[in-house]
């Protein structure tokens, strides 16, 4: 997979694999997240990016990622709360 967005290969955790598998979030609804939401940045390497998807009942959809030389996912969540 790769992010236009971020002009980087996008590589999966085992556990952000597993998670998607839990709560069932296809490959295609995972790059639509990373491509088009909204992020919190934790410091210049580590970030959330989080979307609602309004078919869904477990909103917020969230991927906790850190970006080096690939992007990389290391969990995916659901029912995410924005801490501001």
């Amino acid at each position: 997979m790769f992010s236009a967005r971020f002009q980087k290969n996008v590589r999966t955790t085992r556990h952000a694999v597993e998670r998607m598998g839990e709560r069932h979030i296809e490959e295609s609804l995972l790059l639509d997240l990373i491509e088009t939401g909204t992020l919190k940045w934790k410091d210049e390497k580590r970030f959330w990016v989080f979307k609602e998807y309004p078919e869904r009942n477990d909103n917020l959809i969230c991927a906790a990622v850190a970006l080096d030389d690939e992007f990389v996912v290391k969990t995916v969540m659901i029912n995410w709360q924005l801490v501001e």
